[in-house]
């Protein structure tokens, strides 16, 4: 996480700071650019649902199943990941 944060820092995209009380801990929040960017995949994301919508391609609630779906898919490799050691 520190690498990517720090890149996205040098890039413009995100700002940092070490809380005062704890200098583990860092505040962050997303800078004017990384604002932007974050509208323009709102956008695009909300775009493509849509159209997936209008082209019968999911319902309504297809959306929340492929979530649900891919839910329990993470739950299973996860079982299985703990119970190989």
């Amino acid at each position: 996480v520190s690498y990517n944060l720090k890149k996205l820092v040098e890039m413009g995209y995100m700002h940092h700071q070490r809380c005062e009380m704890d200098r583990r801990s860092v505040r962050v929040r997303l800078t004017e650019r990384g604002r932007d960017v974050r509208d323009v995949v709102t956008d695009l994301f909300g775009r493509h649902a849509s159209g997936l919508q209008d082209k019968g391609v999911l319902g309504p609630d297809g959306i929340d199943q492929i979530n649900h779906a891919l839910k329990r898919v993470e739950r299973y490799w996860s079982d299985q990941i703990r119970y190989i050691y």
